[in-house]
């Protein structure tokens, strides 16, 4: 039987209970490629400010970004024209943006702290052999410029070598150039087009909703987390 994963979020005051989608939607846009001084510039962000080590997900800063990104609005513009063509008019103008940096990414999933959203990602780096991968889904997602996917904060996922079953630290050894930069979005999840576009069930366990006083995940009816290498569920208790 299929694992059944439930999200616990807030929804202004109250934790709302919801089902996990494994709706992934992807595909890829026609995006510029950033400036060649943009990109060295993210280059010396993540190897001396953030440090950026194998598996880490960090935030880069977007203001300074664009003011040497000419091109920053095309992104922008190509991505909410293929949000369009989902059924999704209108969300990412009215949904919060980040530029992040990733080394490879260890499995996890952020229903926690944002259960109450789905994210629209939009790489920017070229094909350096890395999929997007979640495994619970049964969705594997080549990283090339302009790749653009939207999914369920409550879902597993990793970004690991194309050629490997999961997330290894030796894949991302110093000195190899496997950094994804990367557009994310928060749309909400309660948005009525989005909710619809990714199926998800609310209020499918308003018992347990009461109970709760943090976002979380459970997993078949009990709390749950998830190992970072492999991307496999497990109960907490088990541990």
């Amino acid at each position: 039987m299929r694992d059944l994963l439930t999200a616990y979020f807030w929804s202004g005051s109250a934790i709302r209970s919801r089902s996990v989608s494994d709706v992934v939607l992807w595909g890829t846009v026609d995006v510029p490629a950033p400036p060649a001084r943009l990109v060295a510039d993210w280059e010396r962000e993540t190897s001396s400010r953030l440090g950026l080590e194998p598996g880490d997900v960090e935030e880069l800063p977007l203001a300074r970004a664009r003011a040497r990104w000419p091109d920053y609005k095309h992104c922008v513009q190509a991505a909410g024209d293929w949000t369009r063509t989902l059924g999704l008019p209108g969300v990412l103008a009215s949904s919060d943006v980040a530029l992040m940096a990733c080394r490879g990414a260890k499995y996890h999933h952020d229903g926690a702290q944002y259960g109450g959203a789905a994210f629209c990602n939009l790489f920017l780096s070229e094909d350096r052999g890395l999929d997007l991968h979640f495994p619970s889904a049964g969705h594997r997602i080549p990283l090339t410029r302009g790749t653009a996917v939207i999914f369920d904060t409550g879902q597993p996922h990793a970004v690991i070598q194309r050629r490997s079953s999961g997330f290894h630290v030796a894949d991302f050894a110093c000195g190899q150039d496997c950094t994804q930069v990367f557009l994310t979005w928060e749309l909400s999840i309660e948005d009525a087009d989005v909710g619809r576009a990714l199926r998800v069930t609310f209020d499918n366990d308003p018992t347990t909703s009461l109970q709760l006083d943090e976002g979380q995940v459970w997993l078949n009816g009990a709390p749950a987390d998830l190992c970072p290498d492999s991307g496999r569920w497990r109960h907490a208790d088990l541990r």
